[in-house]
């Protein structure tokens, strides 16, 4: 049974039930997009296909842009010079529930930087596959109830609640870090008050994760269809331009319930091939390991088009670090025993521009519905000359870490 939430908390309490919003620190607003916008990457409510492909084909990952990775006025520089429109998991919070509505606050006040600068840009959050025993440091605000058809009650999220009730990805990250069970009505509170929060911070495109973990009681994919139509129907009126842009993860090719495409986009790891007796070097290759590559599935799509091979990002991902980095032959996505945005640190500056046009060129050439997602910020789980943070900026005094990549990026898309 939960407990009625004592002394401080009583007063946080009150501030919940009362904000029509995601909880105590962001009211819900509605607010319209900053004009003028350029009409190449106009949308409103639904996208069509060609406007989405002119923001994947300007899609950069910023891991923690508003969460404090980085120096962001020289963040929101770069994203500028380079051109840059999509800019994924700028809003990106592995776990860390305890300090969820301090970050959301913190990103609500940066985006709006983000926009000044460019309003056109779509900044991205992410909801992963992972929760953690701090989400019972969360309180459950009266609308997320509401949005369920449930009763609001005073309480905070419970995290065994959340979980496979057969045990499975219990601790699969690690002790107390699970991966959640989409079909439970908790998983599902979760999602749509993560969700709803985001877009209230500014955000107009929500990456779902690894969304094939956490639907093994979902095969016919009605929980997800459920979530993410709620996380639509709040962003038709409460979006910056009445949208949320959806994608996650898609091993099996993509999410399709009943010739419904339950993404706007797909995404995926690039699966880069080692090049035997070469030492460093890697390739692209069609049907390497679990490659997306030719296999976007297709249908119909939420903005009412339809299509073969649903459009989709190809990112250097990042996962971990093997027992043997910088050595070859240890199979599944590694790459010279790093993970890919390691493996991409690891290379000279001269052998990672060469290696941006290589793989632009070659996902254009092999697959016309894939777009390289080019790499702006990302952690580094095998550190780079003592640099354990990926940036592609240009080194200076407030981004002395800086890769300088930024000029091989913008570069590549101007042509």
């Amino acid at each position: 049974m939960s407990r009625r939430p004592r002394g401080a908390w009583s007063l946080v309490w009150a501030l919940v039930l009362l904000l029509p919003g995601p909880g105590p620190v962001l009211a819900q607003e509605r607010t319209e997009p900053t004009m003028p916008t350029n009409p190449a990457y106009a949308f409103r409510r639904t996208i069509s296909r060609e406007v989405l492909e002119r923001y994947l084909a300007r899609a950069i990952t910023m891991e923690g842009l508003l969460n404090g990775q980085g120096d962001l006025t020289d963040n929101i520089r770069m994203l500028r010079e380079t051109g840059a429109k999509l800019v994924g998991r700028s809003l990106c919070l592995w776990g860390g529930e305890a300090n969820l509505l301090a970050n959301l606050a913190r990103a609500k006040e940066q985006a709006a930087l983000v926009h000044a600068a460019d309003p056109d840009m779509v900044l991205q959050a992410c909801i992963f596959e992972i929760v953690t025993t701090a989400v019972a440091q969360v309180p459950v605000p009266a609308w997320a109830f509401e949005a369920l058809g449930l009763p609001p009650e005073p309480r905070n999220f419970r995290y065994e609640a959340m979980l496979y009730p057969d045990g499975q990805f219990r601790n699969h990250w690690q002790p107390g870090q699970s991966v959640p069970d989409v079909s439970q009505t908790e998983t599902k509170l979760w999602f749509v008050f993560l969700g709803r929060s985001f877009i209230d911070a500014g955000c107009e495109a929500i990456h779902l994760g690894q969304t094939e973990l956490m639907n093994h009681n979902d095969r016919h994919l009605d929980h997800y269809a459920q979530v993410l139509g709620l996380l639509r129907a709040y962003a038709a009126d409460h979006a910056r331009r009445g949208m949320v842009l959806l994608d996650s993860h898609v091993p099996s090719g993509g999410l399709v319930r009943d010739g419904e495409l339950l993404m706007d986009f797909h995404s995926f790891p690039l699966r880069i091939k080692e090049v035997a007796g070469r030492p460093i070097e890697g390739v692209m290759q069609v049907g390497h390991y679990d490659s997306l590559f030719g296999r976007s599935r297709g249908g119909h799509t939420y903005s009412g088009w339809s299509c073969e091979h649903l459009p989709y990002l190809a990112e250097i991902d990042n996962w971990g670090r093997s027992a043997k980095p910088g050595q070859p032959g240890l199979g599944g996505a590694w790459i010279w025993g790093y993970d890919e945005i390691s493996w991409f640190a690891h290379l000279s500056p001269e052998q990672r521009a060469a290696w941006l046009r290589y793989a632009w060129d070659w996902i254009r050439a092999n697959d016309p519905n894939g777009y390289l997602e080019m790499p702006g910020s990302r952690t580094l789980a095998a550190p780079a000359d003592e640099r354990r943070w990926y940036h592609a900026n240009r080194p200076s005094a407030v981004m002395p870490g800086g890769f300088g990549d930024e000029a091989a990026i913008g570069g590549i898309w101007a042509k």
